[in-house]
């Protein structure tokens, strides 16, 4: 009864001196961080299902009103190593963690066999019309500046937000190169559709791919 006493007194007393800022040192020795378990092939799922709740809670040295970073005892992570249900829910979650590899690289491959393929619908609409619908898109950013380069300008912007829909062919894709690529493919793809549709958006689109300014409707565009 009394070692247990002693036990609880001393996590106390880390608790303690943690609270005030203090014990990181003891407490790098003896306990191990989310990060630490990642390092050892832990994930937060099985932190959860072998660990539960952290043995000791530390101050966020970078800020005081971050939430704490739990801890947990170097011998009870130990323990759970050793154990057979730790091998099973690591072995399961290194093949979903395989599985998701594929199924990435997989999208990787068929996203930019669908943009190639996908037909882009663009509405096609008499010049009027065309006119018309894009003033009355953009007309909640103020009144149609003078001059036709303006006007086509927001012509282009609301025949992009009628196309933002393809954006979904970008779906599963996530940062990096492959989704840099994918995007600038959709892109070019769309500028081609709005141009052949309406010839005299051509010099508009050419502006917009060679970086004129910021585009306003789809999202990758």
């Amino acid at each position: 009864m009394a070692a247990h006493e002693t036990n609880e007194s001393r996590q106390e007393r880390e608790q303690g001196r943690d609270a005030e800022g203090g014990g990181d040192a003891h407490a790098a020795r003896t306990h191990l961080s989310a990060a630490g378990l990642r390092a050892r092939g832990w994930t937060a799922g099985m932190v959860r299902q072998l660990l539960g709740e952290p043995d000791l809670l530390r101050v966020n040295p970078h800020s005081r009103a971050a939430p704490r970073i739990r801890l947990y005892r170097v011998e009870r992570v130990e323990a759970a190593e050793r154990s057979g249900e730790f091998r099973a829910v690591s072995a399961a979650a290194a093949r979903r963690s395989a599985a998701a590899r594929i199924a990435a690289r997989r999208r990787r491959r068929e996203v930019p066999a669908r943009i190639a393929a996908e037909p882009i619908d663009v509405p096609r609409l008499a010049p009027q019309e065309l006119a018309a619908l894009a003033v009355e898109h953009r007309d909640r950013r103020g009144p149609v500046p003078d001059g036709a380069a303006s006007l086509d300008r927001w012509k282009v912007d609301y025949l992009l937000h009628q196309l933002a829909r393809y954006d979904e062919l970008l779906s599963g894709l996530h940062g990096g190169a492959g989704r840099i690529a994918a995007e600038e493919s959709l892109r070019r793809r769309v500028y081609a559709a709005i141009t052949e549709a309406y010839p005299f958006l051509a010099r508009e689109c050419e502006r917009r791919l060679a970086g004129g300014n910021s585009d306003a409707g789809a999202s990758s565009m």
